[in-house]
């Protein structure tokens, strides 16, 4: 058997453990990197950037058809709508991956890590087996970083199969289904559930609460439920999914009923070419009985603010933890904040917002606190308001017609922005500056006195920040 010594190692080459091994390199640290499948993970290889290649798709396709439609549309008219080959969409996509799959493992090697391609099985906290037989390696490292990211959540009841899918096996559909149920109405089942109306199929939602991204307040969610119910997506929100069974023509008969009825009898039923199930994710900690290092009771890797574990010299990042929220940029931040500890660097995870982004259509994002947080806080609250349509650049992109605007939330006393929320088309290029402000507490007098470039959406930060000071430019 190959044995193998290094200073650092780390397992899964996801956007955590790549970019941790990344800086691991940079730092002059012998590093080794340990990949089952593609290096880049779920967020590059069949999460965030194919479902963001898709989205672009769909809403391509959504453009061309107004131009389709009698009159067209902006002074430009089709004679037929635009067809999809789905077949080619994924071949597009896919290109795009392995576009970048390529990237990272040129960025690793030019950092200087080394990366080994196969399934790390522990074997005690700070070992690991790679293969079987001569091909075998056995990797030991001084320090370990687990990265090894999280999976979909899959119900007992109705399994993963050719009809039933995670968002895994949905993002590679080369032919567009008829009609799509999604289990879950969250932020993954929505982007996708959009996406594939866009592209022309029926969709149905079925969501367990009582409202579709239940994590968001009723003031952001309100466009999308708007343009949902303009887009004919039927939402049965307040029912429990309760299984599927075969149906005539090679479909398939969701059944679910009210979560508070009791009589069986009166299960509701829609027959679909294809269920997506979306109820969430859990951390990929399966394997790691034999290290010693302590879960919790989900599932997920305990860490303190330097993401050390109860053994000394392993750390874990990203989904698999219990410190952050299970988003590609908290692991990539947490990455490279551990490589940085092992190189003898004073670092800790305490951020003061993390920006959350739903790449629906109208997108929604939230950095720091909505207003009614920062109230239960015990924040004297001051709040303004600015709507996309009274943003020049918004309106050239036509980005004001889900009725979008972004929200500021700051203090009353002292003018700290506590929270920037905000709800439109292309809203989510602007939660940099949000992020940025609330990491360096800034003022609203901060941003007010920043000069914005004009004609960008980038204006309507500096506009709500003149509302909630009592004198917007721009709206009455």
């Amino acid at each position: 058997m190959k044995q193998r010594s290094c200073q650092v190692l780390v397992i899964g080459a996801g956007p955590g453990g790549y970019v941790a091994a990344i800086r691991a390199g940079q730092l002059g640290l012998d590093t080794v990197i340990v990949e089952g499948e593609r290096s880049g993970g779920t967020c590059l290889i069949r999460g965030c950037i194919p479902s963001k290649a898709m989205i672009n798709v769909a809403q391509t396709v959504d453009k061309l058809a107004k131009y389709a439609k009698k009159g067209g549309h902006q002074g430009i008219s089709l004679p037929t709508p635009a067809e999809v080959d789905m077949a080619g969409v994924v071949a597009w996509k896919d290109g795009i991956v392995d576009r970048l799959n390529k990237g990272v493992e040129a960025l690793l090697k030019n950092a200087g890590a080394e990366l080994v391609s196969g399934w790390a099985v522990f074997q005690d906290a700070k070992t690991v087996k790679i293969g079987e037989g001569k091909d075998a390696m056995l990797i030991q490292a001084d320090h370990v970083i687990m990265a090894q990211g999280s999976v979909p959540i899959e119900l007992p009841f109705m399994p993963f199969s050719d009809h039933v899918l995670s968002s895994r096996e949905a993002l590679s559909l080369e032919a567009l289904p008829d009609h799509v149920v999604v289990v879950g109405g969250g932020y993954i089942g929505l982007e996708l559930g959009i996406t594939f109306r866009m592209l022309g199929s029926e969709v149905t939602v079925v969501e367990a609460m009582d409202s579709v991204l239940p994590l968001f307040d009723k003031e952001l969610r309100r466009p999308l439920e708007l343009f949902l119910k303009k887009n004919k997506i039927k939402v049965h929100t307040g029912v429990f999914a309760k299984g599927v069974e075969d149906a005539k023509g090679g479909k398939v008969q969701l059944n679910f009923i009210d979560k508070n009825e009791k009589d069986e009898k009166k299960m509701q039923n829609v027959v679909v070419d294809k269920v997506l199930v979306t109820v969430g994710r859990k951390p990929n900690s399966a394997s790691l009985a034999p290290t010693g290092v302590a879960l919790d009771e989900r599932g997920f890797v305990k860490v303190n603010d330097r993401c050390e574990t109860n053994m000394k010299g392993v750390y874990a990042i990203g989904d698999v933890c219990n410190s952050g929220e299970m988003l590609a940029h908290v692991a990539s931040f947490q990455g490279e904040m551990v490589a940085e500890i092992i190189a003898g660097k004073k670092r800790a995870y305490d951020p003061v917002a993390v920006p959350a982004i739903v790449f629906t259509e109208p997108e929604i994002v939230s950095v720091g606190l909505s207003p009614e947080e920062a109230k239960a806080a015990g924040h004297p609250v001051i709040i303004g308001k600015f709507p996309l349509g009274a943003n020049g650049r918004a309106l050239t992109q036509e980005a004001e017609k889900t009725a979008g605007f972004i929200r500021i939330c700051a203090r009353e006393d002292d003018h700290r922005i506590l929270g920037i929320q905000g709800v439109g088309t292309h809203i989510s290029e602007l939660v940099g500056e949000w992020t940025l402000a609330l990491e360096m507490g800034a003022l609203l007098e901060d941003v007010a006195g920043t000069i914005h470039a004009h004609p960008t959406m980038t204006e309507m930060t500096h506009e709500g920040v003149l509302a909630t000071l009592g004198h917007a430019i721009h709206t009455a």
